[in-house]
């Protein structure tokens, strides 16, 4: 720490701090118009001079040192401060300081009172208002930087610039067109740090940013991806005016992306469910609650008199709280007495559970994303952070500009390929013969943790027998990399002091994904680099849905209770029938495909959807829809009348994730507290409302009548979240599983003294490759992956219902121009695999490998996903979405 002295007041900060922090920690607000805590400090607008040890000093980038004497209060000071706002303030026209500008010069001009007559009138008129969510007003620039730097050295997309010269200087695209036209991604960074209002976001919070709040603020945590944003929602009458990202957010950091900042126009969206609906006479038709919840309670009762209870299940929310979740499997488990529950983990994650159990002990990442953000080597394999993740992304792409080493492995040179040092690109579905290939140049060439192997490891020896099958030159036959690339990924990671592992779903979702999770892990066992061991971060799972994690970890899986204990182990059932007071079924119940299989069988009678649109995001959609249609009762939640509602026969209003209250669980294992900002439509309840109202109109009393009570319960039911409470994560903002009581801190890194396998070791995986379940020939001569893109989110449902809609506004299949070529096909074409056929706009792409195509599943009207096959991960039953073999041909406009 630093101790100096601030108008005579004691001061001490951080190591590094710099006199602005000093000032501020002694109270005192200096004006800082080019000056962003998230940034590096400029010094440019000389509004925040403060006089050090007698020397006049611009505070924001002059270092904290001992024993400095800072005066701020002299009248020359002040005088000179305001000089430089008034000159600044000079070369702009009149609406730069009106009444209703909330901009942080207008807010700095009110207190100093410089007024809108020192204004000049002179204006360009020059404005961009192109994009749906931002806005330009070059007259208000004055060339500050800081929407630059924050795009630049944040962001990482380089959009934007400051063109012209002299007092001519002003932001403006990169690309030189319309901002909608410019490369950027709309995180939102450049509205939320401009001081004048010259780059706003339209419509009601206008000129609201994280500097100048208004109105009633809302701390919650974003409903889209698994990074887990702390966002504060500025609300008006209750709707939303602004969401801002969080500054002080564990995770993001200040920063947000395209959909947690301006993703948020479903919410009063005309086409939100207004009514439950029942279908009558074959069609559905509003009703009231009472009637609804009658139909569902009498067909729940039915269906277990027919079938007995096995005969009904539910398929609970990524996208739920973890309140609700447990309420979920709770109700499943002790009114209706069957564990056919699950979520849609099974179709992105399920193998990082089981892979990640199996390698280590515990069903999530090994270390939390500050400690890889210290890492010197990056392996990012499966992934495509900077659209799926975006904040991560960000983080990784400035990690790596800062000298990170940076290894991509994907089959499309995407994202953070663009920069890594090596981008390896293996055929879909090889990578298990590319972890084993970079396995055995580890240990061939010396690069392994013999101490660790040797004290905290087992399978060492199998593993090595079955590596010598994988030497570079056949890594390279079965995955298409050269085997060059191969050697040199391995001696990068294997020679890195400080390396990490994160991955995605191209590592999930495949036949053998689960293999592929095990073998990957081997990497981070075989240098000792997981553990706590000071010698590298682990292995991390990028999670693609808001609450996928929590979902898990509350028990909506099929074999597993709330905190991964197996229903088919006594002493775990033993633990919640004592605090449920019901005994539990013993035996496992159906995953999400075996429950479709069941239906269309007929043994399964009743099927509850809570806020999954799996008509448009399972595999194999038509089988999906058959077996929705053989189910004698299917009740959906949901938001808006979705593909899978329209097969409903009962279909409930529910909340979204702005209008709960509750808890998410985050890619790295933060519980994070959500709360209620605006109140849902008249009509919508809850998830966690709903559940209790089936309960009650079946008889039954599920206990824990609030959210904080329920994560209690759960607390009893599993210790591994005990310590956690709404309490605590309202004062402390987040903690981490596990966490065993309130009087400790959750264990962000994980296995500092031992593993959690039942021998306190991790377990090597010797598991060799094996082809995918399905490979091209002359009919399908192209493998096709699926994916996200980032300006839209799964089913689209939400995104879709905004302006994200001007920024890609239907599904399209990228192809390698050479394909295109030599199929001679043009926009509009046809996709045929051997499961079904889907009609996209063809878009050509060098990102890909020719032989690959890709496209994202946003637009079910386009049905990518009847594509999709039937195989699906051999230990989970996580579906290959990453390997169809299709054809393109040429369709009629």
């Amino acid at each position: 720490m630093t101790l100096l002295r601030v108008d005579g007041l004691p001061v001490e900060v951080r190591e590094g701090a710099s006199l602005l922090d000093a000032v501020r920690v002694a109270g005192t607000e200096l004006p800082t118009l080019c000056h962003d805590d998230r940034l590096r400090p400029a010094g440019s607008c000389r509004t925040c001079l403060v006089r050090a040890d007698g020397r006049i000093t611009a505070a924001c980038v002059t270092p904290a040192a001992p024993g400095t004497n800072v005066t701020t209060a002299q009248q020359d000071l002040c005088d000179l401060r305001r000089d430089a706002i008034e000159l600044i303030v000079s070369a702009l026209p009149p609406h730069a300081l009106a009444d209703g500008s909330r901009s942080e010069l207008a807010e700095t001009c009110r207190r100093l009172g410089i007024t809108p007559r020192t204004a000049a009138p002179k204006t360009s008129g020059h404005r961009d208002d192109s994009h749906p969510y931002i806005e330009l007003d070059q007259d208000l620039c004055i060339a500050c930087g800081r929407c630059v730097r924050m795009c630049d050295d944040v962001q990482g997309t380089f959009a934007l610039t400051l063109t012209g010269r002299g007092a001519d200087t002003v932001v403006a695209p990169g690309t030189g067109g319309p901002w909608a036209q410019s490369d950027c991604v709309a995180c939102g960074g450049c509205v939320d740090t401009c001081p004048t209002g010259a780059i706003t976001h339209p419509g009601p919070g206008r000129g609201i940013t994280t500097a100048q709040p208004r109105h009633q603020q809302v701390r919650t945590t974003c409903g889209y991806c698994g990074v887990g944003c702390a966002l504060d929602v500025v609300v008006d009458e209750n709707k939303v005016s602004a969401v801002l990202p969080a500054l002080d957010g564990s995770v993001n950091q200040g920063h947000a992306c395209v959909k947690g900042r301006f993703s948020h126009g479903y919410l009063t969206s005309e086409e939100r469910l207004a009514h439950p609906l029942v279908r009558k006479n074959g069609s559905l038709e509003p009703v009231g609650w009472e009637e609804a919840l009658a139909r569902v309670a009498d067909g729940l009762r039915g269906a277990v008199e027919t079938g007995g209870p096995d005969a009904v299940a539910a398929i609970s929310s990524a996208r739920a709280t973890n309140e609700e979740n447990y309420l979920v499997q709770k109700f499943l488990r002790t009114v209706v007495g069957t564990n056919n529950v699950d979520n849609c983990s099974r179709l992105c994650h399920a193998p990082s559970a089981a892979g990640l159990s199996a390698a280590f002990g515990r069903a999530g990442g090994t270390d939390s994303f500050d400690d890889v953000g210290k890492a010197d080597c990056l392996l990012v394999v499966g992934a495509n952070p900077v659209e799926a993740h975006p904040v991560v992304g960000a983080r990784l792409l400035q990690q790596a500009l800062r000298g990170a080493s940076l290894i991509v492995a994907d089959p499309r040179k995407v994202g953070l390929a663009h920069q890594a040092d090596i981008h390896l690109r293996p055929r879909p579905g090889t990578n298990v013969a590319l972890f084993n290939g970079l396995a055995h140049v580890l240990v061939a060439e010396g690069m392994t943790d013999p101490d660790f192997l040797r004290d905290r490891a087992a399978g060492l020896d199998e593993l090595v027998e079955m590596l010598a099958q994988y030497p570079p030159a056949r890594t390279a036959e079965l995955t298409g990399i050269p085997a060059e690339d191969v050697t040199a990924a391995a001696r990068l990671y294997g020679r890195a002091r400080r390396p990490a592992i994160l991955y995605g779903l191209g590592v999930t979702e495949h036949l053998h994904g689960t293999d592929g999770v095990r073998t990957l892990a081997n990497l981070a066992i075989l240098r000792g680099a997981v553990g706590d061991t000071g010698r590298g971060y682990g292995v991390t799972p990028l999670r693609g849905q808001n609450n996928v994690q929590g979902a898990s970890d509350m028990g909506a899986l099929p074999d597993m209770l709330p905190g991964y204990g197996l229903i088919t182990d006594p002493g775990t059932r033993a633990r919640a029938e004592a605090v449920w007071g019901r005994t539990l079924p013993a035996r496992a119940g159906l995953r999400i495909p075996e429950m479709f299989d069941a239906a269309r069988r007929g043994t399964l009678r009743a099927l509850w959807i809570i806020g999954e649109d799996v008509c448009a995001t399972d595999p194999n959609s038509h089988q999906v829809a058959d077996a929705l249609d053989a189910c004698p009762l299917v009740v959906v939640n949901e938001l808006f009348l979705s593909e899978t509602a329209r097969h409903a026969d009962v279909v409930l209003p529910v909340a979204s994730w702005l209008e709960k209250d509750g808890t998410f669980v985050n890619f790295d294992r933060r519980f994070q507290r959500v709360r209620t900002a605006v109140r849902p439509p008249a009509a919508a309840r809850t998830d966690f409302d709903v559940v209790h109202a089936v309960a009650a109109a079946m008889g039954a009393d599920l206990g824990c009548p609030t959210p904080a009570e329920t994560l209690a319960e759960c607390g009893r039911v599993a210790p591994v979240f005990a310590g956690i409470s709404h309490e605590r994560l309202d004062r402390e903002g987040a903690v981490a599983w596990p966490c065993p009581a309130p009087d400790l801190p959750g264990e962000a890194t994980l296995y500092t003294d031992s593993f959690s396998t039942p021998d306190g070791r991790a377990q090597l995986s010797a598991a060799p490759y094996l082809p995918p379940g399905e490979a091209p020939d002359a009919a399908y001569p192209l493998l096709l992956v699926t994916g996200r893109r980032w300006a839209h989110y799964n089913s689209g449902s939400m995104t879709r219902r905004g302006g994200n809609l001007r920024l890609e506004a239907g599904d399209h299949i990228d192809l390698h121009p050479l394909d295109a070529a030599r199929l001679g096909v043009g926009t509009e074409v046809t996709v045929e695999s051997r499961h079904g056929t889907a009609r996209l706009v063809a878009r050509l792409s060098d990102e890909l490998c020719p032989g690959q195509v890709f496209c994202a599943f946003h637009f079910p009207e386009s049905g990518v996903n009847a594509l999709t096959s039937h195989h699906a991960d051999t230990v989970t039953d996580c579906p290959e979405y990453k390997v169809t073999a299709v054809r393109l041909t040429p369709r009629a406009v």
